[in-house]
């Protein structure tokens, strides 16, 4: 059941919390720190046996933990970035096993959502997000579609996500604005709300030579501003600080960051064998500045080599102050149990 499609509570701070949290980077926990084998960098083959749904159950419970203490709203993004038709089938999914692990990943969300708060009166908000990727490679736009062909090949998932329940879409790690202009027409044609969350490289510019600016003006002219907001993800704050510090119009546009603790490029990431978790601190420190920057920041989290340290020291730096009498309870698997640790120790409950 969708409790927030019709009136998303990260674009009423008046009526919710003013801040929202989501996860960090999901793929790469899961490789480097839980020691899961993801083919094609696809955490959605983890849904396929108890196994790996307990462990992304886990996974997700941290975020809400998290919340929790900080009293902040969530948003859950479905671990399905790679679950689209191109990558499905490499990994021996046709059109139904698709559609089919797509409804699980939003049913598995939803059942933490109702298992942590009841439904009908949540004390915080809980987001169910159907999580979109690209169609070719996260970091480089070597074949491009138009953006019909961008619609044509999404409107399946998205199709699901809405029929599923999902609150809302969101297309992560976007290298050029045709294809995201085709998921924001599929969004539309579904009857969905959709972000749509560019990634920068080092000079601030998508993968594509585009700039920010060209490319959320772009998708907003080709789509009547269809994009509930736009996000930023897969890069270092210092690699699109000084983009947005201009304070034009379009930067009022970006409502979230899932940003990168580490500084390396795109093409050094893609070759690295061993995990660059940068400085948690560090990266909560620059969140509080880009916060000046950004005055409609509501969504923060982050993404390839950040986990839930990371996420914390964000909202240690940008929240110092956590309500009093709150503690965190972690779900300790598999008796149910719940221990009050740090949320900087390590939760490989395999």
């Amino acid at each position: 059941m969708t409790n927030y499609r019709y009136q998303l509570p990260q674009l009423e701070p008046q009526t919710s919390p003013e801040i929202f949290i989501t996860d960090g980077g999901l793929e790469t926990d899961l490789i480097f720190l839980q020691g899961f084998h993801l083919p094609e960098f696809a955490a959605f083959v983890l849904l396929k046996n108890p196994i790996g749904t307990a462990a992304l159950r886990r996974y997700f419970e941290k975020y809400v933990a998290i919340a929790d203490q900080y009293e902040v709203g969530l948003v859950l993004e479905s671990p399905t970035w790679r679950a689209s038709r191109d990558w499905g089938e490499r990994l021996g999914y046709n059109a139904a096993a698709l559609d089919e692990v797509n409804r699980q990943a939003i049913s598995l969300l939803q059942d933490i959502r109702d298992s942590q708060q009841p439904s009908e009166q949540p004390s915080l908000p809980m987001v169910i997000s159907g999580c979109i990727g690209p169609r070719g490679d996260g970091y480089s736009p070597d074949s491009q579609m138009d953006a019909q062909s961008a619609q044509h090949y999404h409107q399946p998932q998205v199709n699901t996500f809405e029929a599923a329940g999902a609150d809302m879409v969101s297309a992560i790690t976007m290298t050029y604005a045709e294809e995201a202009i085709g998921i924001a027409w599929a969004a539309q044609e579904a009857g969905i709300p959709v972000v749509i969350s560019f990634t920068v490289e080092t000079d601030g510019r998508l993968p594509s030579g585009q700039s920010l600016k060209a490319a959320i003006e772009q998708v907003d002219s080709a789509t009547n501003s269809a994009p509930a907001y736009y996000m930023i993800n897969c890069a270092h704050p210092t690699h699109f600080q000084s983009v947005i510090s201009a304070g034009e119009a379009w930067v009022d546009r970006i409502y979230g960051l899932r940003a990168n603790a580490s500084r390396k490029s795109h093409a050094e990431l893609d070759e690295a064998e061993t995990l660059d978790d940068g400085n948690p601190q560090e990266l909560g420190t620059q969140y509080v500045a880009l916060k000046a920057q950004l005055h409609n920041l509501t969504v923060l989290g982050g993404c390839c080599g950040t986990d839930a340290r990371h996420i914390e020291a964000i909202c240690e730096a940008c929240f110092p102050t956590i309500p009093e009498g709150r503690t965190v309870g972690v779900p300790c698997f598999p008796n149910g149990c719940v221990k009050e640790v740090s949320l900087f120790d390590s939760f490989l409950y395999l």
